[in-house]
């Protein structure tokens, strides 16, 4: 699988796992100081092929993915969930350690950010869905990340990341009702 856009990784061995995965150019950030350097360069290839981010599902790769979007907002997006990218013997978490299954997955569903969100979703309607300040709040938004493509966030993190991949109204309610479809499954 060729993957025309540039994929922005944090290291060599995200690298790595990108190649094993597909046929890609990658921009390694070196960890989630991002220099003017790299901005540069990943302004660039923005400009000439495009760009899809995937960092490690966790704060610093969470720091990079906010850091980029502020300076280069023409990006996509890709996500892995946390329980994709966990080293076997539970030795850190990150890219390097997704199967080269999920990273196709991953870059496959890649969207873009908004720059300025306009809000659909309320904060009530996250409440009234349990997804925020209550038990097991936290497994329903890890749900609801992974349906909707949009990554895991904590309680604040998911309005925002809501609002910023547009996600409609209808789209949020289909999430929902397939989480209550599933909890009756179960």
């Amino acid at each position: 699988m060729k993957i025309k856009e540039i994929i922005v990784v944090e290291g060599k061995d995200d690298t790595t796992a990108i190649k094993r995965a597909v046929n890609a150019d990658t921009i390694e950030t070196n960890g989630s100081a991002i220099n003017r350097e790299t901005i540069e360069k990943i302004k660039l290839a923005a400009e000439t092929r495009g760009v899809i981010v995937l960092t490690d599902p966790d704060f610093p790769g969470q720091k990079i993915r906010q850091t980029i979007l502020e300076h280069v907002p023409s990006c996509k997006h890709a996500f892995i969930e946390k329980a994709e990218a966990i080293h076997k013997l539970g030795k850190g978490v990150g890219v390097e350690h997704a199967s080269p299954e999920v990273i196709r997955q991953a870059l496959k569903d890649a969207q873009m950010m908004s720059e300025a969100p306009k809000e659909e979703i309320t904060q009530e309607d996250l409440l009234d869905a349990g997804l925020v300040g209550g038990e097991g709040s936290k497994e329903r938004r890890e749900r609801l990340g992974k349906l909707l493509k949009i990554g895991y966030t904590n309680g604040k993190q998911l309005h925002k990341r809501l609002m910023i991949f547009e996600i409609t109204k209808e789209q949020f309610a289909h999430a929902i009702e397939e989480m209550r479809k599933e909890d009756q499954h179960e």
